[in-house]
């Protein structure tokens, strides 16, 4: 583990977004007119850029490949106001998802997650005492970085820091398995879920239950909900806000807009009215679906 940093560690993937906005549905076998655009994305390289302009110190810590792309991106998250703490992995190629967006905005996403996936526990910094560190769920979804992501966990809770975490999509989380993710995540003080991730980890079909579920495991929890909005968990106490009226362009990295919003609130009043960070994360998400692309 390296040097401690100030503010907030965000340990996630960083890739070059491919944003493929569909005209109608795939014609397979023939052509599809599309409105195609690339610009910097990855989970938790969006986090932090998010957090960045919303005024909070953030350090990102990933990998990129030794190519054009990756020093592109580095420069990009500079350029935002994230601290990068980025290593270049020689002979790998920097990560590149596409994202197939449908006209109702639903989209289905392609990843090559690339040098990604040689993250290390060397290459996060832990967060300053009184810190905070966000894990994006892809860190341990992949035998790779689940080391790196597990110690990042253990420093930031042994220097007194709050760690939040998300699972990332149901897919991996289902083939890397839910107990394992929850034994791995014990330690976390607030799991950002959405519902399906949270019907998954609880087995409760009703979102407001599996809310309480995880709330009876971490600190807080709070599960994403799409248009219905997002539900906040602690303790006996459950609060609901409805989602900010938006016209859907594109969902691509709504859940990580608001991961950002509610945690530039909460990071500042841990102690305040659960529904001003809620709100402060809608606000966010509603945002970026009104436009293309996750940032």
């Amino acid at each position: 583990m390296s040097a401690t940093a100030p503010g907030v560690v965000v340990v996630g993937d960083l890739a070059t977004d491919v944003v493929v906005l569909l005209e109608g549905d795939p014609a397979p076998g023939s052509d599809r007119p599309a409105a195609i655009r690339t610009r910097g994305g990855g989970a938790g390289a969006n986090v932090a850029v998010h957090l960045a302009r919303l005024g909070t110190p953030v350090t990102f810590a990933g990998c990129v490949g030794d190519d054009a792309a990756g020093a592109g991106l580095v420069a990009e998250l500079a350029a935002a106001g994230v601290t990068p703490a980025v290593r270049t992995v020689a002979g790998a190629g920097t990560g590149t998802i596409v994202s197939l967006v449908e006209p109702d905005g639903q989209r289905s996403m392609l990843a090559d997650r690339g040098a990604n996936l040689a993250l290390a526990p060397a290459d996060v910094p832990t967060p300053a005492p009184g810190g905070h560190l966000h894990l994006s769920g892809y860190a341990l979804l992949d035998p790779a970085p689940r080391a790196a992501g597990l110690a990042a966990t253990a420093a930031a809770r042994a220097a007194g820091c709050t760690v939040s975490v998300d699972p990332a999509s149901t897919g991996p989380l289902a083939g890397y398995g839910v107990e394992r993710w929850l034994v791995d995540t014990a330690a976390a003080t607030l799991v950002l879920p959405n519902e399906a991730e949270a019907r998954l980890l609880t087995g409760c079909a009703d979102p407001a239950a599996a809310a309480r579920a995880l709330a009876a495991r971490y600190p807080v929890a709070v599960v994403t909900l799409g248009a219905e909005g997002a539900l906040w968990a602690a303790g006996d106490g459950l609060v609901h806000r409805p989602a900010h009226p938006a016209a859907v362009v594109d969902t691509t990295g709504a859940g990580d807009a608001f991961t950002a919003g509610l945690l530039s609130v909460w990071l500042a009043h841990p102690d305040g009215d659960p529904v001003a960070a809620l709100e402060a994360g809608l606000a966010e998400a509603a945002a970026v679906i009104g436009r293309p692309g996750a940032r």
